[in-house]
């Protein structure tokens, strides 16, 4: 193993992933010469070339492929040794990596992780948002440490922890005149502005809408975007159905007014770990932060 470094791997990782050294320079906020002389010191050290130019781009030879396929688990079984270690250490530190869907991130999580930074500063905490099943593969892999997901997950690799119900509402602008309760037959007599397709809200709203999956109305607009939703229900352009965490108490101010919808609809949101996962004292204080945050959510709903 010597003269062999992580960097060294790495810096060589990214210019396959990225395509050039100065893509690679800039992912890691290096000069592009510091990148070359670590890839060229990898070449040296295991005596083959990693790397070759075909046109602009950089791209493995057939020994960079075999050493490529090999870095993720090294990667993770670092981790996974830093994991072990860490909760031998005295204050919260190190890395947490979460992953949820773009409402959460939105209207839910940057409360809880502002309080989590404030008591823990040493701590560095990184989100990424993406769908359900992203998200439950990223931890599977152990590419991030934390989900907090809409259910049901199906994995036997994950632990599954139940944390809230998040009733869904229909939207109105705030000068509409309408039922204090929603049926489908009442929203569809609105102009629709609803999610893009894909995503798990849609997929929800247009079976409570008794199309099982296609919606017997077709929107007028589709976003991907709850901000440009509530901006265009606001302005009068149509009717939507969200989940109520995109409207809880002192979240906006836009003029929408909200009902709950008749059959009930909602999604149910969890926790998702490896079961083998190593609870560090940062991955610990973020999963305590979501369940307190949780039920300080559903008292303010239920009053």
């Amino acid at each position: 193993m010597r003269g062999f470094s992580l960097d060294q791997l790495q810096a060589f990782a990214d210019v396959i992933d990225l395509g050039s050294f100065s893509a690679a320079a800039e992912h890691r906020n290096l000069s592009q010469p510091a990148i070359s002389q670590q890839v060229k010191l990898l070449e040296t050290r295991l005596g083959v070339r990693l790397i070759e130019r075909i046109g602009k781009r950089a791209m493995p030879t057939a020994a960079g492929q075999a050493l490529r396929a090999h870095i993720g688990p090294i990667n993770r079984a670092i981790r996974d040794a830093l994991d072990a270690v860490a909760p031998f250490g005295s204050g919260v530190r190190g890395r947490v990596r979460i992953g949820c869907g773009a409402t959460a991130c939105i209207y839910f999580l940057p409360a809880v992780l502002a309080d989590i930074q404030q008591r823990f500063p040493e701590l560095e905490i990184s989100v990424k948002t993406g769908n359900t099943a992203d998200i439950a593969r990223l931890v599977e892999n152990n590419d991030l440490d934390i989900g907090f997901v809409t259910v049901p997950v199906s994995s036997r690799a994950l632990e599954v922890i139940p944390v809230m119900h998040d009733p869904f509402v229909a939207i109105f602008a705030a000068d509409s005149e309408v039922a204090d309760m929603i049926t489908p037959a009442q929203l569809a007599c609105f102009p629709l502005v609803f999610f893009e397709l894909g995503s798990n809200t849609r997929v929800l709203a247009d079976t409570w809408l008794g199309g099982k999956g296609k919606a017997t109305v077709r929107p007028v607009m589709e976003l991907g975007s709850v901000e440009a939703i509530k901006e265009l229900v606001g302005a009068g352009l149509g009717a939507s159905v969200l989940p109520s965490m995109a409207l809880a108490h002192g979240r906006t101010r836009l003029p929408v007014i909200s009902r709950p919808l008749s059959p009930v609809l909602g999604r149910d949101l969890a926790i998702i770990v490896r079961r083998d996962k190593t609870l560090t004292k940062g991955l610990r204080a973020v999963q305590n932060g979501i369940l307190a945050a949780a039920s300080t959510f559903a008292h303010e709903n239920n009053t």
